[in-house]
């Protein structure tokens, strides 16, 4: 099953997304990656790789992100993980909250990675600038 990673410059918001996500498919794995290490606001490349790690598996791994700066950031983390993982990692612009639900829900569907990044490519056009 694909594994889905939140990254959020706050862990309240990370950790409020996983949440609700869980909701609707508690037995889908998600990893949040809030905030920095310290607690202060913005995203930390080590807890972004250790959540893509917690979750991954050979289905892959999807992440959702916040703002521009998670998005680099999540790059940065996934170049620090092995080769065969990278190709199986797939960032997606896409409404966090409404994103990371839908995602959670395909994926409890046994949806491949391609097909959940299709389903939410859609609501990527729709978010604000």
């Amino acid at each position: 099953m694909v594994g889905i990673v939140i990254v959020s410059h706050s862990n309240l918001v990370a950790k409020g997304v996983k949440e609700l996500a869980l909701q609707m498919s508690p037995e889908v794995n998600i990893a949040e990656a809030g905030g920095t290490f310290d607690g202060r606001i913005g995203t930390d490349i080590s807890k972004i790789t250790d959540a893509i790690e917690t979750v991954y598996s050979d289905s892959g791994v999807l992440i959702l992100f916040d703002l521009g700066s998670a998005f680099m950031n999540t790059e940065m983390a996934i170049e620090f993980l092995d080769d065969a993982m990278k190709d199986n990692i797939e960032i997606v612009d896409a409404p966090l909250v409404e994103g990371a639900i839908t995602a959670a829900v395909e994926a409890s569907m046994n949806k491949s990675l391609l097909d959940i990044k299709e389903v939410l490519k859609p609501m990527a056009l729709n978010k604000m600038p």
